[in-house]
């Protein structure tokens, strides 16, 4: 770890003190009164008075936050957050997150003014047995040209097509290698569950040159003689021009031996590379790769720009929840959760092989985290502002309140137990260090 890993401390101090704000302010807006504005976490450190609020520096510097009068307590003296309504109460709680949001989309608004939006493509990445895509011989790889004479510029398009054209004939081109391949589909009104109209599971990518950042030492690619900044161009009969082309390409060449044509300086280079028979999808290295994309973008035009920012974070809120939901399910490994010395590794790593400027890499890494902080203070565990909303909520389906010093017992509770998970997380992300395991993989 390098000591770019530092800018992750300004990050999180931002995005502290903007979830912060949100409480402070909301609770301004409401006549609940302030005691404590607290960036870290106690022992305190140092503390200013300014009026009735007290703005403290707190020694543990993973979190922060706004003491108000009655938190915790039954107080019904003027300005507690006791005697403030239910829906009052929720918005004070939830006004956190709610900022952690809005300057996502203020930063994706900037980063997609500054750069432009990428040109996406659709890939098929699998196909069902005895599906309607397997009898029109599609096949794992196949990006989508058009679909109903239409150019298919993302998945989204991609399924409305499909659903309007359930039960009837469908025109698709595809993109097979190098070689464009015409074929009719007829969608299923009533598919199997989990399989889709067609039967098949797609991938998106931007488009992008797709360079080599780093090659791990004794591997296939290092025995092919791979070298960092080699472009590459074309495997097999695939063109690579995104990152699922590349993924795509190796899983079709599994287990074989297949030219890769690749730009190193001024010339064309042609490698031929063992491809392994096992291509275990959680990770970029096993040909011994690790790659990086520059992602080539297309400018907007300034008054679709607002718009494609709150678009684009949308979007990647509902892949985080998704992740959330794999992980709640098992489906995905607890290896990649990481506190605040692991996102500095993290940072480091993604600094290390991100061609882009690194004031754009540090701004998608800030949304990341924005929207990461959001999610998690969302969830309703005891001590987090879902936790606390979770209480407005069973107070206004029983139409009585808990006693708060009940409640207050649980959030305490509950503050343990994350204090503790939050040590844990560390002991896990110094030992990662130690050992020298990277986080991007």
């Amino acid at each position: 770890m390098t000591a770019t890993a530092l800018y992750i401390v300004p990050i999180l101090a931002l995005l502290i003190l903007v979830h912060e704000l949100g409480h402070f302010l909301t609770a301004r807006l409401f006549g609940i009164k302030v005691l404590e504005f607290g960036i870290g976490l106690p022992p305190r450190i140092v503390g200013i008075r300014r009026g009735d609020v007290l703005y403290s520096i707190n020694l543990i510097p993973i979190g922060g936050f706004v003491r108000v009068l009655g938190e915790d307590s039954r107080s019904l003296e003027p300005g507690s957050l006791q005697t403030k309504s239910r829906f009052q109460r929720a918005v004070f709680f939830a006004a956190g997150a709610l900022m952690n949001l809005v300057l996502a989309v203020l930063l994706t608004t900037v980063l997609v003014a500054a750069q432009g939006e990428p040109e996406l493509r659709v890939y098929i990445a699998e196909v069902a047995p005895d599906s309607p895509a397997a009898e029109a011989g599609w096949q794992p790889g196949d990006r989508f040209l058009e679909v109903a004479d239409r150019p298919v510029e993302s998945v989204e398009q991609l399924l409305d097509l499909t659903e309007e054209h359930a039960g009837r004939p469908m025109a698709v081109t595809l993109l097979r290698g190098s070689e464009r391949v015409e074929t009719v589909v007829v969608p299923r009104r009533d598919p199997p569950p989990g399989q889709g109209r067609t039967g098949i599971r797609v991938t998106e990518a931007a488009r992008a040159r797709i360079s080599v950042a780093q090659v791990e030492r004794l591997s296939p690619a290092e025995v092919a003689g791979f070298q960092p900044g080699d472009e590459l161009v074309r495997i097999g009969e695939y063109e690579i021009e995104d990152v699922a082309s590349y993924t795509l390409a190796l899983e079709h060449y599994a287990g074989q031996t297949v030219p890769v044509v690749v730009v190193r300086g001024d010339q064309e280079v042609v490698i031929d590379l063992a491809v392994p028979e096992e291509v275990p999808a959680e990770s970029q290295l096993h040909v011994g790769l690790l790659v990086r994309q520059d992602i080539l973008a297309q400018p907007v035009p300034w008054w679709k720009v607002p718009w494609r920012g709150i678009e684009q974070t949308l979007g990647t809120l509902v892949m985080m929840f998704q992740a959330l939901g794999m992980l709640l399910r098992g489906e995905a490994p607890l290896t990649g959760i990481a506190g605040p010395i692991g996102m500095g590794q993290l940072t480091s790593e993604i600094l290390a092989v991100s061609p882009a400027p690194i004031w754009v890499t540090l701004l998608n890494l800030t949304v990341l985290l924005s929207l990461n902080l959001a999610v998690l203070n969302l969830i309703p565990f005891p001590a987090l502002d879902g936790g606390r909303l979770f209480f407005v909520l069973i107070e206004a389906v029983r139409r009585r309140r808990i006693a708060p010093e009940k409640e207050g017992l649980v959030h305490l509770i509950g503050f343990v137990i994350l204090l503790t998970f939050m040590f844990f997380i560390a002991f896990v992300d110094i030992g990662r260090l130690l050992s020298g395991e990277p986080l991007l993989r």
